[in-house]
């Protein structure tokens, strides 16, 4: 008798049969090669000017063309493609461990502590984040794109909590956990080694789906000048900049949103693979 597949195993076979998510993780997959070794195999670096090519239209020399400063728009792309992709690897594992860890401790402790922690959750829910962090991130210029990245994730969280809470509910009148209860294992070591992980399938999915939305968040708080600061780059920046003059020169907003909208769209196929995989193996 063959032996039994594990469950990691099934939900990679249900991945491997899904051209969508094959697609994705391939796209995914040359889009970060891309933005690893671009910088070493662009002759221009993202800072530099080339003052004899002002609105260059793609050419040998300049790939993507050039800014109407002269700055090399494939440099540029590259360099906007690592800060967005760290931003929203950073908001979206950070913003998945803070829903977890709410929504699981609200929902297993009941009583005042669920009350507590979600009323702060609809307090978040209420407020205008994306107003809120245009009005303090030019506060904190010179902090670095760590504060971007925090405030990203502190208000991108709380629908998940409100998720995670419900689920933690369901779980914890289920045997494991009232085995590991009459054990005399305590509360909070319970909802850490038994209820979260049970939820690791729906985590992984809202982290792996979080990132694409945090790219456009920091892409559309960058392009209103709200986000990453000069003179470092991010898509939203490379986008904003070539944006009044994008209509008689189309490559200045053509490259930097097309590699937008391809980082997006692969991040999407490899949430939707893993949600049909997981949830069809659960």
């Amino acid at each position: 008798m063959a032996p039994m597949a594990s469950r990691g195993t099934l939900v990679l076979r249900a991945m491997i049969r899904s051209p969508e998510t094959i697609g994705g993780l391939v796209l995914l997959t040359a889009l970060v090669l891309l933005a690893l070794v671009g910088p070493s195999i662009s002759p221009w670096a993202y800072d530099q000017k080339d003052f004899t090519a002002l609105l260059s239209p793609p050419t040998a020399e300049h790939w993507f063309g050039t800014s109407q400063i002269g700055a090399d728009l494939f440099a540029q792309t590259v360099r906007g493609m690592q800060k967005s992709l760290l931003i929203g690897l950073l908001v979206a594992v950070i913003s998945t461990a803070l829903a977890a860890v709410v929504g699981a401790f609200a929902g297993y402790f009941g009583g005042w502590a669920d009350r507590m922690l979600m009323w702060g959750v609809d307090l978040l829910l209420v407020l205008p984040g994306f107003l809120i962090i245009s009005i303090l991130s030019p506060r904190l210029r010179g902090s670095g794109f760590v504060v971007l990245v925090l405030l990203l994730a502190v208000f991108g969280w709380m629908l998940t909590a409100r998720i995670v809470r419900g689920l933690t509910v369901s779980l914890r009148e289920r045997e494991f956990v009232q085995a590991a209860r009459y054990m005399g294992i305590s509360g909070p070591r319970i909802v850490l080694r038994h209820i979260i992980p049970n939820l690791s399938s729906f985590l992984i999915i809202d982290g792996a789906l979080n990132v694409s939305g945090a790219i456009i968040g920091e892409a559309g708080l960058s392009f209103f000048g709200f986000g990453v600061q000069p003179p470092d780059v991010s898509l939203g920046t490379v986008i904003a900049a070539g944006a009044p003059a994008a209509i008689p020169h189309p490559w200045l907003f053509v490259f930097p949103a097309g590699v937008l909208i391809l980082i997006v769209l692969s991040v999407n196929l490899i949430g939707d693979g893993l949600r049909d995989a997981l949830e069809g193996r659960s």
